[in-house]
């Protein structure tokens, strides 16, 4: 029987793979080669979405009293441990991986690393195209392994389609 632990990360991995997602493993983990933590590389964070053919941003208005995603990352450290309001559209959706379903968010705003939003939901998954509200906890500097680290994430999150997508 695998512990909980190992039996998530395969989870995971066999997930990507089927998602197809590029990110190569980073090979084997520290934890695994028994090497201390404090000397283990640091992890590359995991490449945003790269949706097949151009993303309508256009039209999607910040949720009243909400961030757009460029705040979030841009008040991160003041919004660690709190919840947060954004509205956008759903670029990428992976379902029932590690208990929960992942979404990549955008609402047109930010630049590379700054304008697509990850978020950890137990609500029903959106489709890809579909405009949400997001309503979650604002979580930093989240390592989930196999390269999948996150600066700023959305956990736990309510999510709400407010229009459908194509």
């Amino acid at each position: 029987m695998l512990n909980p632990a190992l039996a998530s990360l395969l989870a995971l991995t066999i997930a990507v793979t089927m998602a197809g997602c590029n990110k190569e493993p980073s090979g084997t983990t520290a934890a695994s080669a028994g090497i201390p933590p404090d000397s283990t590389p640091a992890t590359q964070p995991h490449p945003t979405p790269a949706p097949a053919g151009t993303v309508d941003l256009s039209g999607i208005t910040k949720a009243e009293g909400g961030k757009t995603v460029a705040e979030v990352f841009a008040g991160k450290d003041q919004l660690a441990g709190k919840t947060v309001v954004v509205r956008g559209k759903v670029v990428k959706v992976n379902v029932g991986i590690m208990g929960r379903n992942w979404l990549h968010v955008r609402d047109g705003s930010g630049g590379d690393g700054t304008n697509d939003l990850t978020v950890t939901t137990a609500s029903a998954a959106p489709h890809v195209g579909d405009i949400v509200l997001v309503t979650g906890v604002v979580a930093l500097n989240q390592d989930f392994g196999m390269g999948y680290t996150y600066d700023a994430i959305i956990e736990n999150a309510e999510v709400t389609v407010q229009a459908t997508g194509p």
